[in-house]
């Protein structure tokens, strides 16, 4: 398996993570009867570390099916090369940092964080094109 494969595999259960993450926080403020319930129910915004899962959950659903692309697009065409390979790994690093650095609320860092995962889907493409 290639590193830009490996990198998709594991961003793929860092995704499947953060969706767990903000589901356990969501139940920890709305309560284990609206996590068993159909939730028809409006609840209000969720609040703190909660919203900030939420929010770095569905964040990385923004920018994840890009970077699946690019990295399916560079094994199909079987470029590998140095500018990939550092893509893929910057992307999946920036968003693991992204998600502690986002629940914590440090705001700089957290842009700084997705700044650099947005960049290694840019070198992905750039090596492509």
């Amino acid at each position: 398996m290639t590193v830009e494969l490996r990198m998709l595999a594991w961003s793929a259960l860092l995704g499947l993570a953060q969706i767990v993450l903000a589901v356990l926080a969501a139940t920890a403020q709305y309560g284990a009867k609206w996590n068993i319930g159909l939730r028809d129910e409006v609840q209000p915004p969720l609040a703190g570390v909660a919203g900030r899962l939420q929010r770095a959950s569905h964040n990385f659903l923004e920018t994840y099916p890009f970077f699946i692309a690019g990295v399916l697009i560079a094994d199909a065409v079987n470029q590998h090369g140095s500018m990939i390979v550092f893509g893929a790994q910057l992307y999946f690093w920036a968003r693991l940092a992204y998600l502690p650095i986002y629940a914590a609320g440090i705001k700089i860092a957290r842009t700084i964080a997705w700044l650099l995962a947005t960049l290694g889907i840019l070198l992905i493409y750039f090596a492509l094109l």
